[in-house]
């Protein structure tokens, strides 16, 4: 169970019925995705630059800038849950950015009311840094997320060797074999993937909190009341 929640907050649920074999095509399948984040991600990075500067000036993060980058985020994890950062449904993604409701993972982030303008100069290279240690060991060579930073940054899942991508691929073969996505596989693939999209919504200027170094396991979130944010 999650003692606190974080502004960055992920849920998902594991579909019962996932294929035992479409996950061996869904590389191809998600290739009109991939074209369209391909535009998107461009426009993240030039954002997130134009949020830095408004941040500096006036201490807020532009609302609609917010909302905009918030949904590639969202959309990038949709991407990757369906495909080779968890294979965890077959429920194909939509092209969209806003939220989802039916749709069997959630990604929010609570809006900054005030920024630190002292934090965001150094926050997404130097204060990141352990965490940019732990994500080269999940992400591997696709590892471009945060260790670009605000200036620089690319999709949390792209291409290259990847434990997340290993044990997703490992939890895939179980299912082919058995008929069954092991569950422990899948808590920790959402702890490890929850652990990225933390340290990318900090990296991306839009909070000031920390991300802790916790391996947060489990498609739930639960706030520092308990309150369960449900999958």
């Amino acid at each position: 169970m999650i003692t606190s929640s974080y502004p960055v907050r992920v849920t998902a649920r594991l579909d019962p019925g996932v294929s035992r074999g479409l996950w061996l095509v869904k590389w191809l399948l998600v290739i009109p995705h991939y074209v369209v984040l391909g535009f998107l991600w461009p426009a993240f990075i030039l954002l997130s630059v134009a949020a830095f500067f408004a941040i500096v000036v006036t201490g807020r993060y532009p609302r609609r800038i917010f909302e905009f980058n918030v949904g590639v985020l969202r959309w990038s994890w949709r991407v990757a849950y369906y495909a080779y950062g968890a294979l965890a449904t077959d429920q194909y993604p939509p092209f969209s950015l806003r939220e989802k409701p039916d749709y069997p993972t959630h990604l929010e982030v609570d809006y900054p009311p005030h920024l630190s303008r002292g934090l965001v100069l150094i926050k997404w290279w130097l204060l990141a840094i352990p965490h940019y240690l732990v994500l080269a060991f999940f992400l591997g060579g696709g590892f471009y997320t945060a260790s670009h930073g605000a200036g620089q940054l690319d999709s949390p899942w792209s291409a290259g060797a990847s434990l997340i991508a290993l044990l997703a691929t490992l939890a895939a073969a179980v299912l082919l074999f058995t008929g069954r996505y092991p569950k422990p596989l899948f808590d920790l693939l959402l702890g490890m993937n929850r652990w990225v999209l933390r340290v990318a919504g900090y990296v991306a200027l839009m909070t000031d909190e920390y991300p802790p170094f916790r391996l947060d396991q489990g498609g739930d979130e639960a706030d520092s009341r308990g309150v369960t944010f449900p999958s």
